[in-house]
């Protein structure tokens, strides 16, 4: 019978600074990292940084179980200040590079960080909305700002960068059940919350034995950004499995194929979108040239026959979210358009109705999960208890999401019970965009919904009701939101109407918006800017 305080998983397997350690002594001359400027990290060059990072950390105050604020892009250095944080047992807490105003500010807030890593270009955006909460900051590059507020310390990158430098031991040994990371993801009715993630969440989300699709010795293309799982979580299973990651700041059409030749991927995660824009590329007669046997499309929608059939590589599918650890996959080249595969081993989940009541084969439910093992999945939001107790009522994590489940065992998704928003693999919170919009002085209601977009995943529709006696100019609304939203949550289209249909409680009925979609009288801010490029597409399409 196994021992009640022996981990499930070896702790130099899960626990990123047990794992790092052991491959810098076991292989360390392997490599862990490329880069597009050619740059290299083998395991032991990763240990070096970390450790020089991490007793920079130390010698700022940060010690084993503080929130360390990282606003960076992917690279070097951002992958150097997740693990160094780790590496003395501190708590990552990754950030949106575009955050700005009231969004920033509460994320700030929330996260619990007294210090922060950015990037000189946030520095200025996180200066503006500083309640105090942020004791220390570490610019990581030149500008430091001129103007400070009192009681806000601003270095820059070289007090984390002495070589000479040796971090402290730890005040205790990391455990598995520690907190690893804090993650936003986007709130539904309310302000974003901070998922909490423990070493073995991240490392039964995406390991071999979960995404079995992949090997032990792959080379995962690391484009999603470090502040969401498909890059953070990416990124720390590759170096606790002994595999690799080839970083790039950010996926680009244009430079997939060449970016995957050059540095040697074999397996990437790529979002519906993406799997959309390379397809719609003019064939090439390099198109099977490459070392991919797996490309994970996310979500699946139409893209996967043609995908496989073009570029010569299996293709998979899985749902998943911050909160939980990959619970359906599907095999290889699935057949069903829209599926997201079967069932896990390891993870029991339901279909129910509003009463958590068990719903038959081929009836929408919300998908409800548990996993056999404790720690495998979120163990809360970060200071949020009710939200926590909300989302894990009767003993089962709600997922919010609706599917239903055929003869085969195959689950497909049907709908979001949410109100979030997944444009383009950023989930966007209509409750912070309508906040945003309510704020401008002729808007007197706002709705926002999701559209269907024609490159899969959603588009964002504002609708909105004007203040009596004065009018609503759809340009005037982006100008003013264009400062306090990131660019990926601007409403595409806006609609104004009178009044915005209300149930008798006074709730706005988003499934009549959402049912009615883009009507006739919609503005649509891309024809707006682009009207004179009416037959070709012009720009590139990014994640």
């Amino acid at each position: 019978m196994q021992n009640s305080t022996e981990p499930l998983q070896p702790v130099d397997a899960c626990v990123l600074r047990y794992a790092l350690e052991r491959h810098a002594v076991t292989r360390g001359h392997e490599t862990y990292a490329v880069f597009e400027d050619g740059g290299r990290w083998s395991f032991a060059d990763t240990l070096a940084a970390v450790r020089t990072m991490a007793a920079g950390l130390q010698r700022l105050g940060v010690r084993q179980g503080d929130h360390v604020l990282i606003m960076l892009p992917n690279g070097a250095l951002g992958l150097q200040a997740m693990f160094a944080a780790n590496y003395i047992g501190a708590v990552m807490v990754p950030v949106n590079t575009a955050y700005r105003g009231a969004l920033l500010e509460h994320v700030i807030t929330d996260s619990g960080a007294a210090l922060a890593i950015v990037h000189p270009l946030a520095v200025g955006r996180i200066l503006e909305v500083s309640t105090g909460a942020l004791k220390r900051i570490v610019v990581t590059g030149d500008g430091l700002p001129s103007a400070v507020p009192e009681g806000v310390e601003i270095h820059d990158q070289t007090v984390l960068l002495d070589p000479s430098a040796e971090p402290r031991p730890l005040e205790r040994p990391i455990e598995p059940w520690d907190t690893q990371s804090i993650i936003f993801t986007s709130g539904t009715t309310g302000r974003s919350k901070g998922v909490l993630s423990s070493y073995l969440h991240s490392y039964t989300a995406m390991n071999p034995a979960t995404w079995t699709c992949t090997r032990a010795d792959d080379r995962h293309l690391l484009h999603m950004p470090i502040f969401h799982i498909g890059g953070a979580f990416i990124a720390s299973m590759a170096l606790c499995v002994g595999a690799s990651v080839a970083v790039v700041d950010r996926f680009r059409t244009d430079r997939f194929w060449s970016t995957v030749r050059r540095l040697e991927v074999t397996s990437v995660f790529l979002l519906g979108a993406m799997a959309t824009f390379l397809l719609k590329q003019p064939p090439s007669i390099d198109d099977r040239k490459h070392r991919l046997h797996a490309v994970m499309i996310v979500p699946l929608g139409q893209a996967g026959p043609p995908f496989h059939e073009r570029f010569g590589v299996d293709v998979f599918t899985l749902f998943n979210m911050t909160e939980i650890s990959t619970p359906l996959i599907s095999g290889a080249n699935p057949a069903k358009p829209g599926i997201c595969g079967r069932l896990r081993a390891g993870v029991t989940v339901r279909l129910v109705d509003e009463h958590d009541c068990p719903v038959p084969d081929d009836t929408p439910g919300e998908l409800i999960i548990r996993t056999d093992d404790p720690w495998t999945m979120t163990h809360g939001y970060n200071g949020r208890p009710e939200a926590t107790a909300a989302a894990w009522r009767n003993g089962w994590f709600h997922t919010g999401d609706v599917f239903v489940r055929d003869d085969d065992g195959d689950y497909s998704f049907v709908d979001r019970l949410k109100d979030a928003i997944r444009r383009r693999g950023e989930n966007i919170s209509s409750y912070e965009v309508e906040q945003e919009i309510l704020s401008h002085p002729d808007v007197r209601e706002a709705a926002v919904v999701a559209v269907p977009s024609e490159y899969t995943e959603d588009e964002v529709l504002a609708v909105l009701a004007p203040v009596p006696g004065r009018n609503i100019d759809p340009a005037a609304i982006i100008a003013h939101l264009e400062p306090r939203l990131a660019p990926f949550m601007l409403p595409r289209f806006i609609r104004v109407i009178d009044e915005l249909p209300k149930t008798p409680t006074a709730k706005v009925e988003k499934h009549v918006l959402r049912s009615a979609g883009l009507t006739p009288e919609c503005w649509d801010r891309e024809r707006a800017s682009t009207r004179v490029r009416r037959g070709r597409q012009t720009k590139e399409h990014t994640s």
